[in-house]
Order: C-alpha cells, then structure tokens, then sequence
C-alpha cells in the first residue's frame, strides 16, 4: 500500500514539507478548490499542483475530489453538459499521468458531523456526530457549516434544490450514479483512470436527503451494473463502520478488486447513528483497524491509503480533522500493521 496524506494546498497550515517528514510517506492527496463544481479542470492547473508536491519528493497519487454537479444527481435534462465537462477534467488529469481519482454522490452536502470540537477523555478533541442534534437542525439557517460543504449557493437557491430532492428517491438517485457512470466510465478506461466513489458519510440519510452509497448491497449493486475495473471505491472505514450493520470484512471480500483508494479512519459508536471520531489505534474505537488492513491486504489491495480524520492533540490549531499531528500517528501506527503483516507473511 502507498502510504498517503490529505493536502488542502497553499493555504493549508499543514504543509508538504511537514508531510514530507513523516515515517514511509509517499503519495500525496489534493485537489484544485477554486473551481466551481461542474467546471473542467484546466491542464496547466493540474500540472501546476503536480509541480508543486513533485517539488518535495513526493507524488501527487490521488485528486480528492472532482466535485459532481447536482444536476448529474438529480438526473436534470442539463446533466450532460456537466458530464462531458467531467470526461475532459479526466482527460486532463489522464494527461498529467493522475490515475486515481475519488469523488462522492452525496446531494447538496458533504460529510456531516454535529460538532468539530467534541472533547474525549485524553484531553484531545475531535468530530462528533449526534444524531438527535443533527435531527433538530436547519440546513438553511446557517448555525451548521462544515468543511467540505458547497457553500457558494445563496440560501434561497440552496432551498431549491433541497426542494427538489424530496421528489427524488434513493431508487432514483441510484439510477442517477448509474447513468453517470455509464457516461464516464468508457472515458476513465480509454485514459487508464481509476474512479473510486467515496461513501456517504454518515451512511444513512440527513436532513431528508436521499444517500445511496451506504451498505454492501448497494455498492455491489453499483459495481455490478457498471462492471469495468475502473469503477471502483474509496473504502472509508469510518464512514462504512459507523453503522454498526456493515460489515467492513465482507464488503472488502464483495469489492475484491475494485478498492482503488483508502481512508483508514476510527470511530466510536456512542448512540443509535451517532459516533465520534478516534485516534486510528484499535484498541480506541469501534473499527477492528489491525484486521481490516489484515483483509485489505489479503484481498490483494496494493494501492493509496491515507490516515482520514485526525483528532486535534498537543494543542494544534487547524482545519478539523485535518491536523498534522494525529494523521502523522495514525501514518506510522497504519505503517506499523504493515510492516507486522508483510514480516508475518515472509516468515
């Protein structure tokens, strides 16, 4: 596995000359964020990102995300602009030799959690989701904004398409995935990418949108219907493993082969749908994370993985869940099942 870490760019306070520093890093995770949604990358940007983290000996092995339009979700008689500006954003990475690219099929919003700061007993803080909280929330009121959230709607445009997803089933929105990846898929294997769908996080519906990429039986349903090995999945262990009904060991048996990205991640399971996120260690959370890198090695995974959402430790300040300190912890502990796992097997 190519040990990987999230870099947000320029602006980010972690840099890449931290990332560098950290024991077996590689790869390096990023995105160009100024562009709005649906819009085609140009390939001088591109290069111009690969430039910079090839600059510091490292590689620039996954875009995390090409964001989808909602028009493509909601299957609109406008999608197909959107779609082929998506082929030419996977032409341009293509040619700026980008093999791996994860997205998600989330409506409106992105991860969600109730609170950035949640404390936890070792003086550390980190994300929590509570379900009951997030039930008594507005979308629209503006008391809940989150990175990773399209906020560039203007609030009555946003209540419009929140709108017309209540006319939208989950049936529906699968259907919608369908039809992209019917559309796009043929491009990803003409230019040799790998599309690794992100799970929706949490798996389960919020704020009466519909989510599909939330169980094995619809990510087989997914794999089967679109069946080419360039469409894939980012395996998110935090967001798959915070519904305790998943089975992270028999998804990654059901996906064999078509796991083209990891976000290694723990959670605690704390109430019906609610969880808050841990250190990476085992023994911390609710994801058995020494078997699950056990089974995503035995299933022949030899591809990037990243520690995802860190706890804020020793007093750091930053983008929640994207410290520098945790993710390097849980970069060496993940290194360190590894390193256990390879010696095991040669011995």
């Amino acid at each position: 596995m190519e040990m990987s870490f999230r870099w947000y760019g320029d602006d980010d306070p972690v840099t890449l000359e931290n990332i560098r520093q950290i024991p077996g890093m590689k790869g390096i995770v990023s995105a160009i964020y100024d562009i709005p949604a649906g819009e085609v990358w140009p390939y001088e940007k591109i290069v111009e990102l690969k430039n910079k983290v090839e600059s510091k000996e490292l590689r620039l092995n996954v875009i995390e995300s090409v964001p989808v339009h909602e028009d493509i979700k909601m299957g609109l008689e406008t999608r197909m602009k959107w779609i082929e500006n998506y082929k030419q954003t996977l032409r341009n990475l293509a040619k700026a030799d980008i093999r791996t690219v994860c997205y998600n099929f989330m409506p409106v919003f992105d991860w969600t959690r109730s609170a950035l700061d949640a404390p936890l007993e070792d003086g550390s803080h980190s994300l929590l989701y509570d379900e009951e909280k997030i039930k008594h929330l507005d979308p629209l009121s503006g008391e809940l904004e989150l990175p990773g959230w399209d906020l560039s709607y203007q609030t009555e445009d946003l209540r419009k398409v929140i709108e017309k997803y209540q006319s939208i089933t989950e049936e529906d929105l699968m259907d919608h995935l369908i039809f992209f990846l019917k559309e796009v898929i043929p491009v990803a294997e003409e230019e040799n990418v790998r599309l690794a769908i992100h799970p929706d996080d949490p798996p389960w519906s919020i704020f009466g949108l519909p989510r599909v990429m939330i169980n094995e039986e619809n990510v087989v349903r997914m794999l089967k219907e679109v069946d080419s090995t360039h469409n894939g999945l980012t395996f998110c262990t935090g967001s798959y493993g915070a519904n305790p009904d998943n089975d992270l060991f028999s998804m990654i048996e059901a996906a064999k082969g078509r796991i083209h990205f990891v976000h290694a991640r723990n959670i605690t399971w704390t109430g019906t749908k609610s969880f808050q996120e841990t250190s990476h260690l085992t023994s911390d959370g609710s994801v058995d994370m020494v078997n699950v890198m056990k089974k995503l090695k035995e299933a022949g995974f030899k591809g990037p993985i990243r520690p995802d959402h860190g706890r804020m430790i020793w007093g750091e300040e930053g983008r929640p869940g994207y410290g520098l300190y945790d993710r390097a912890l849980g970069a060496a502990y993940l290194n360190g099942i590894l390193d256990t796992l390879t010696i095991a097997k040669e011995g």
